[in-house]
Order: structure tokens, then sequence, then C-alpha cells
């Protein structure tokens, strides 16, 4: 114990002396002037992208066929997408259930049998259903001093703050607390002990269940779960902050399943026309299926909106940001219609999205 706290002091000295300014001056991003793809989809978001922002793919899907329009970027180019990622591991949620492995009842006692720390906790009696709506009462983050010591550390480095290893979120989910179980509360740990849950009861890592599940039968080559800084392809971008600030790559770890992949605007256009198609797998998590307040409801994962200006008209969406990235994701199923936007800047997107979406081009 007397060695962990050493260690905690050691991180929080470190991460106050780097916030004291010792850092190198930001520069502000500037959207790029080198446009790619559709013109007419690259007019029309231009005036839309909330600013500061650099490089920016940008998908336009409706009824099958994608368009794509780029600043500085194409339907290649990498980039983290963040709590999107979510998606994926509620996919895999509803593919297990699907295939008869889980049911969206299974207990977190289920799957952990006999390592579940404590028989009595209330974490155990706690549904898959549960963590994937963000309804399991689990705080947004782990909450153990070493993981709030890693979140101030990151934060000050520009670097991932969430190294925890999947036996770590394992242990780390089950010590923190729960409260408000049964409404809707947005909880990052949450769907990192779903994820390693999931990876667990298949016996294998979470990166090979999502290879396994849904990027092989989705034909996504350029997306994947990079886990440590050791893993990232030749050329892996970077982004930055609001402000400018170089970022280190996330890449999750153990919290991976939260928001540690990433994808290209080509793959990512070809996950959406399957999940409009209802042929991706695990596509029924889209359906939302609980009330998440303000007129939303959360299906697994994904969140549906209906406007009172426009009741017959349904927007299922998810945003995704880490230290360097920002994505967001907007579908309107019955219309068969759905706009992507990724950026490397964490400037949120989702206005942008929101409005081209209703507008159209």
């Amino acid at each position: 114990m007397g060695n962990q706290r050493r260690k905690i002091l050691g991180i929080l000295t470190a991460a106050a002396v780097l916030a004291c300014g010792l850092l190198a001056a930001p520069w502000t991003p500037r959207l790029s002037s080198d446009v790619s793809g559709d013109r007419a989809l690259a007019e029309a978001i231009r005036p839309l992208l909330q600013k500061p922002a650099d490089k920016v793919s940008v998908v336009y899907l409706e009824d099958g066929a994608a368009g794509f329009a780029g600043f500085g970027a194409d339907e290649h180019t990498e980039f983290e997408i963040g709590s999107i990622s979510k998606t994926f591991t509620a996919a895999l949620l509803a593919d297990a259930v699907e295939r008869g492995e889980l049911t969206l009842e299974t207990t977190v006692a289920d799957i952990l049998g006999p390592e579940l720390a404590d028989s009595d906790a209330e974490i155990g009696t706690v549904t898959l259903a549960e963590l994937a709506s963000h309804r399991s009462g689990l705080p947004r983050l782990a909450t153990d001093p070493m993981s709030v010591a890693s979140l101030l550390l990151g934060n000050a480095l520009h670097r991932d703050p969430y190294p925890a290893s999947p036996a770590a979120v394992l242990e780390h989910a089950q010590s923190a607390p729960v409260g408000g179980r049964g409404s809707v509360s947005y909880s990052n740990l949450g769907y990192a002990f779903l994820g390693q849950l999931l990876a667990k009861a298949a016996g294998m890592t979470y990166a090979d269940l999502l290879q396994q599940r849904i990027l092989d039968p989705l034909d996504m080559k350029d997306t994947y779960v990079p886990v440590t800084a050791d893993n990232l392809r030749a050329g892996a971008p970077t982004g930055r902050s609001a402000s400018g600030l170089g970022q280190g790559a996330w890449t999750g770890n153990g919290t991976a399943p939260a928001g540690g992949i990433r994808s290209t605007a080509a793959d990512m256009a070809r996950y959406t026309r399957a999940l409009l198609a209802g042929t991706a797998p695990g596509s029924k998590a889209l359906d939302p299926q609980w009330g998440a307040g303000d007129g939303e409801q959360v299906g697994l994962a994904w969140f549906t909106q209906v406007s009172s200006e426009a009741p017959d008209r349904a927007v299922t969406w998810h945003n995704g940001m880490t230290g360097g990235f920002a994505a967001m994701a907007a579908l309107e199923r019955d219309a068969g219609r759905a706009v992507l936007i990724f950026s490397n800047v964490a400037t949120g997107q989702e206005e942008a999205a929101l409005t081209l979406l209703k507008e159209g081009i």
C-alpha cells in the first residue's frame, strides 16, 4: 500500500508540474484548404463545421450510396472515433444474444462466476442490458486512486489517460460505487466493463472478438483496436485539442471497448450502410428501448431523438471525442440516410452533422 501511495504521489506531482506551463505553446487549428471528393458535399458542410478544425472527413449516405468529402483528408484517412466505439461493443452484445450465447438479462455474476470479487455486492446483479444502456448505476469514470491519478497525468501530458489493463477494468468496475441504477447516466466505465465481460464470455480478447464478429464480416480492413501504442499502424495520425495542443494517441488498453477504435470514413460508411440495411452483426442495437430523458430514448449504446418540430422524424446518433479527435454519426433510419463526420481536432461536430442530415446537400 505504501508503494502504491508513493507511486500515485509521484504521478500527481508530475502532473502538477507539467500543468504549470512547461509544455509547448499551442498551434491554432485552421480548416484545411485542400478539398477532396464530392465538391457539393464539401460546400454544404463547410459553413456548418464547428471551429477550430483542421483535417475533416465527411460521409453523406443515402439509399445505400455514400458520398465523401474531405478537407486535408479523404475517405481513407485514419481517425480515432472515440465513444462511437461503444456502438461496436453494443453490436457485439446484440450479436451474442442473436447467437444464443448470452441474453440481455445475463448478469455480471453469471459471467464472472467465482471471479466475482464480492458475491453479495450489487454489481453482481447488474445486467448486460443495464451496462449497454447506461442504466447500471456505475459512475462515468473509474474512481479508484490509480485511475484518477492516470487521468490527471494523461491530461497534463496530453496522452492517453486510460491505460488500465482489461483485468484492472474488471477490478475497478467491481469496486466502484453503484448509484441511481435504472436511470440513464452515461458511463465510460460501464462500457469498458461490458466489453471486457463480453470478451471473457467469448474466451478471447476484446480486439479479437471485434475482429471476428464485426470487422471481418463487414470487410472493415482499415478499422482496428490498437489497445496499446505499440500496436498502432505505421503512420497512425495524432490530433490536437480544441486549443491546438498536440495529443498522444488514445489506445485505451482495457477501456478500448468504450472508446479505443480507429477507423476511416470509408470503413465507417460500410458499417453504417449495413446498420441501416439491418445486415450488420448486432444491428438490433440501434432499436430504442428505454427512456433517456429530454425526449430521447436509448437502445444498446445508440440514442434516438425525436424533435417536437418534426415528431415523425427520428434521428439515431452517437458521438465520440478523444484528446485530439472528434466524431459524430447521425442516422435517419426510416429515410435510409446518414451523416458521419470525423475530425483530427477535439471540437464537437454534432450540430454540423444533424443540420446536414436535416437539410441535405
